[in-house]
């Protein structure tokens, strides 16, 4: 494997792990899809988890501003999917520091006592997958709030739906695109007309 793994390389790490699962799954808001994806299950193998953390952090580096900023750079999850990430591209980065954020009694991120983003901080918002984005959009704004500033989005998989946030410009640094099918009107489902049944999934 080169040192910068191709998308067939990590479908292949994430398909060989269990992480991506092809078959008939319903979601917590109903909708239904014909794979599923956990990146977690791949990020618990050592070897694995290092080849996706430097692959992305390659992604990184060759981004001159960014990597001019290295030095002071933080990377920022949404807990708890994201935090292997985190770590592991702040480690391959060399970056300043990794922290993260968690959801309050109102749905809002917080960050922990004494961890506080400083105005004009340089971050890089990181998870494991792009899906909806809202946990990354809700985190961009709490980071913003602050005054830091968001540089860039990475994450290992970017798998859109249909409603997926639009961040606008700003760039996203990803190993992976995977497109799959969604029926949120269960009704239209193929698999379901099929005579498939779901196998329900709560994230």
């Amino acid at each position: 494997m080169e040192l910068l793994p191709s998308p067939e390389d990590v479908v292949g790490i994430l398909r060989a792990t269990g992480a991506l699962r092809t078959g008939h799954f319903e979601f917590p808001n109903g909708s239904h899809s014909d794979e599923y994806l956990q990146v977690p299950l791949a990020m618990q193998h050592y070897q694995h988890a290092r080849t996706l953390c430097v692959g992305l952090s390659r992604l990184l580096r060759a981004n001159q501003e960014i990597r001019t900023l290295i030095p002071n750079l933080s990377i920022v999850s949404p807990a708890t999917g994201g935090l292997p990430v985190a770590y592991g591209l702040c480690e391959a980065l060399r970056a300043r520091k990794a922290y993260w954020a968690e959801r309050d009694d109102a749905g809002l991120y917080r960050f922990r006592p004494f961890i506080q983003p400083e105005p004009g901080e340089p971050v890089i918002l990181v998870d494991d997958i792009l899906h909806s984005g809202r946990n990354l959009a809700a985190l961009k704004a709490a980071l913003e709030s602050y005054g830091a500033v968001v540089l860039g989005l990475a994450v290992i998989v970017h798998q859109p739906t249909p409603t997926t946030h639009n961040f606008g410009a700003l760039p996203l640094y990803t190993l992976a695109r995977l497109d799959a099918s969604y029926y949120a009107d269960v009704s239209a489902c193929a698999l379901c007309a099929a005579g498939s049944a779901p196998t329900k999934v709560w994230v």
